[in-house]
């Protein structure tokens, strides 16, 4: 069920064992051939390919777009919240439904930035509402093995506006790609265990080998990701009937 698209008696009727489903990314830049919106349209379409598989078991909050994104602001358009606004605005949609009874609450994220804050949202969840089933994952995170195999260009992990990001891309919202303008690699390597802003790191914003993505990449990497947000939310779902 979309919380966005039904009326209050709907979600009052939703089945307490079901799983909120809360996609979290961002709105900023992605190299010259990606949108701004890039995140938080990948994280939604496998998080609603996922609500249409599992309709009855899912309730799909709206995303939040307004992702951590201050290591991108050198390039123009790029917005983010604050480390504590982000927080908040992921929190206030756990608080707000605990009150209506539901208990099952599974931040799927897109946007790398959110990761370490959505950690601690998730620890804050459980602190506030110690009898909640609270976790938190990367979309990106069942695709590992997927981007290994299938990458061409030497870089086997999913980066910034790369080859695998833009394969997504071109699988799930094509007409916003404008290939003709990516461009491979960056400037710098990170230094381990530092903190880099991206425009320390690349002049363009792109990292990785986007100009080797394809859609039948991207297609494979999509259903890959799907598969296993679905079948999480069905282990959820299942074994977490009771409190």
């Amino acid at each position: 069920m979309k919380l966005a698209t039904v009326t209050w008696p709907e979600v009052d009727a939703f089945d307490r064992a079901g799983v909120v489903l809360i996609p979290t990314g961002s709105c900023e830049q992605h190299g010259h051939h990606l949108p701004m919106i890039t995140d938080s349209l990948l994280v939604t379409a496998v998080a609603e390919a996922c609500e249409t598989r599992l309709g009855s078991k899912i309730l799909l909050t709206p995303t939040v777009w307004l992702g951590a994104s201050k290591h991108h602001l050198g390039f123009a358009g790029s917005l983010s919240a604050s480390y504590s606004g982000y927080v908040d605005s992921v929190f206030s949609v756990a608080d707000s439904l605990s009150k209506h009874g539901f208990w099952k609450f599974l931040i799927v994220n897109g946007h790398g930035g959110n990761e370490s804050l959505n950690d601690v949202v998730t620890r804050r969840i459980k602190d506030a509402l110690p009898n909640a089933l609270v976790g938190q994952i990367g979309y990106f995170h069942f695709i590992e093995r997927d981007i290994a195999e299938i990458m061409s260009g030497p870089s086997k992990q999913i980066q910034h506006a790369c080859e695998a990001e833009t394969s997504l891309m071109l699988h799930v919202a094509p007409e916003l790609v404008r290939e003709d303008l990516a461009v491979d690699g960056g400037l710098n390597p990170p230094v381990e265990g530092m903190v880099h802003t991206f425009a320390e790191r690349t002049e363009t914003g792109s990292l990785g080998y986007p100009t080797m993505a394809s859609a039948a990449k991207g297609r494979r990497l999509f259903d890959g990701a799907v598969n296993g947000l679905c079948e999480m939310v069905e282990t959820l779902v299942g074994p977490y009937t009771l409190r």
